[in-house]
């Protein structure tokens, strides 16, 4: 474990953005029958739809595109980050979608508090509405420091009939953010608990 973090210390220092999945939080999302190659397959998929969620902002017609200096804006020297996609139909769709996103279980112990930087997508077919981009940006606008650079963009895919997908890049996310569960167990372990 010590090699893998001095390697990603040093990778730091020649990226812009570094995500980091743990291998151990693969147990999060597998169940007992899961192979070994699949489940390193679910982290690659959550990866694939998460950077899709960034590059269909640029390519994917809508309303609200961005372009690459868009994406230099919240990735450029921003160090640590985090990527989540959540999708849902349904009544609230939208919000769900946005808290599905935040709620990446290969990364649960980062969280967007303390980003500096948020890039959100949010795909819908024709049947999106004003309403539902709206509510989606503000649930996740909710979860992240009041001076954070937001930027969102919107985008039409047809093959979302009746879903919503939101994805979520947060940038700059610093050390007091990410939160360790070793901390929380020996202080309750000093408490006799």
């Amino acid at each position: 474990m010590r090699i893998a973090e001095l390697g990603l210390e040093e990778l730091q220092k020649y990226v812009d953005t570094l995500i980091v999945i743990p291998n151990q939080n693969l147990f999060r999302i597998a169940n007992e029958k899961t192979t070994f190659a699949d489940a390193f397959k679910l982290a690659d998929n959550v990866l694939h739809i998460g950077i899709r969620g960034v590059t269909d902002l640029m390519i994917m017609p809508g309303l609200i595109n961005l372009d690459f200096a868009d994406i230099g804006t919240v990735m450029s020297e921003m160090g640590k980050a985090m990527i989540g996609t959540g999708e849902a139909g349904g009544e609230n769709r939208a919000i769900n979608a946005a808290e599905a996103a935040m709620s990446n279980p290969l990364l649960d112990n980062v969280s967007m508090k303390g980003a500096q930087g948020i890039l959100i997508n949010i795909t819908g077919s024709g049947d999106m509405t004003l309403f539902e981009v709206d509510a989606a940006a503000n649930r996740v606008r909710e979860e992240v420091d009041e001076n954070a650079n937001i930027i969102f963009g919107a985008t039409f895919d047809q093959a979302m009939e009746g879903k919503v997908r939101v994805s979520i890049l947060a940038t700059g996310i610093d050390s007091s953010a990410i939160r360790d569960d070793r901390v929380e167990t020996s202080s309750v372990s000093q408490l006799g608990l």
